[in-house]
């Protein structure tokens, strides 16, 4: 398990709004990266960049992104959240996150899913037919890489390899691959078998209807740390965070549910998704270690990573939730799950 009682940290995807400016995605990476410098600053434990391949995002290459922070942050772990497997290639994939790690002095993750977005796939030469099969193909062939410098493997959807060196070589052995889920059972289940971490993705209806996932996942083997990965804001006040947060989170959710066939949204079933049973970690500092708290009292997890930085969610105030969350937040949190973990006395 992981070395504190419970690690917290943010991600995002470098959102960008569809109408701006040509300028706006080069602002808007500078800006990811000054967050994952102040995130370190005020001792989060976790950041992550998102791989996506649409115009509304500018972050394709989780790893360039990550490694511009690995120069401005000294502690903070730096994972991708997720890099899309199954339309990539498994050896740059490590190669990237190899050196990433190397630059940053031993921090960096890789979480592999197989993505919410389908743009890749065609991007890349990938039929959507072989969703499944294509990443528990090259799920296998990272999993060789890491493990080997040399690797002899084949598959159907790539090209073989005999006895083929990869480098560089990363500092840490291993490098740590977690395995990115949603509400899919059998994918849970791969974590499991496999023994990986398991990164547990919630963006809707109530999270205790999720906690049978963990246990699963210690069913099918699983012994490694879980997390819970959440839409979620902190101001000051309940009030202040919800009024920010609702508006650019319901135009993100609203554009996705359009092309999905979801309903639109609204701002009452948003107000209910902020209580302690719902799936948006929204409040001021003592509510939302309140809620992080009740998470865990619900999975056991050891990460909790949170999405603040969602559609056009003005910068400054990201940085003032950032600050809050590890200043305010943070502290309470490591503190609680310390007492509930700490050895009866006598």
């Amino acid at each position: 398990m992981v070395d504190c009682p419970v690690e917290i940290g943010v991600y995002g995807f470098v959102d960008v709004a569809l109408d701006a400016d040509p300028e706006a995605p080069a602002l808007r990476i500078r800006e990811a990266v000054e967050q994952i410098a102040l995130a370190d600053e005020v001792g989060l434990d976790v950041a992550g960049i998102g791989e996506h391949h649409r115009r509304d995002y500018a972050s394709s290459t989780p790893a360039t992104i990550l490694a511009a922070a690995a120069e401005r942050s000294s502690r903070i772990r730096l994972t991708s959240a997720v890099s899309v497997l199954s339309s990539d290639d498994p050896v740059r994939v490590f190669q990237q996150f190899a050196t990433l790690d190397l630059l940053s002095g031993g921090r960096a993750e890789i979480m592999a899913g197989r993505g919410s977005f389908i743009e890749s796939f065609p991007l890349f030469g990938h039929d959507l037919a072989d969703y499944d099969e294509l990443f528990a193909e090259k799920l296998e062939l990272l999993l060789a890489l890491r493990a080997n410098e040399r690797v002899t493997w084949s598959g159907r959807h790539r090209a073989p390899l005999v006895e083929q060196a990869v480098y560089p070589r990363p500092l840490q052995d291993p490098l740590p691959v977690w395995l990115a889920v949603g509400g899919n059972p059998p994918s849970v289940v791969r974590a499991g078998r496999l023994d990986l971490p398991m990164a547990l993705a919630i963006i809707g209806g109530q999270p205790a209807r999720f906690a049978p996932l963990v246990e699963l996942y210690r069913q099918a083997g699983g012994t490694q740390p879980t997390s819970l990965n959440m839409h979620g804001f902190v101001a000051e006040t309940r009030a202040a965070a919800a009024d920010t947060y609702y508006p650019a989170h319901s135009g993100v959710m609203d554009r996705i549910g359009r092309e999905r066939g979801w309903g639109p949204t609204n701002r009452a079933a948003f107000d209910a998704a902020t209580a302690i049973d719902g799936a948006y970690l929204v409040g001021a500092p003592e509510a939302a270690a309140e809620k992080i708290l009740h998470l865990h009292s619900l999975f056991d997890h050891d990460r909790m990573l949170i999405q603040m930085a969602i559609g056009d969610v003005a910068h400054r105030d990201v940085l003032r939730a950032i600050e809050l969350l590890g200043t305010e937040v943070a502290p309470l949190v490591r503190a609680e799950v310390a007492r509930r973990h700490a050895p009866a006395a006598g």
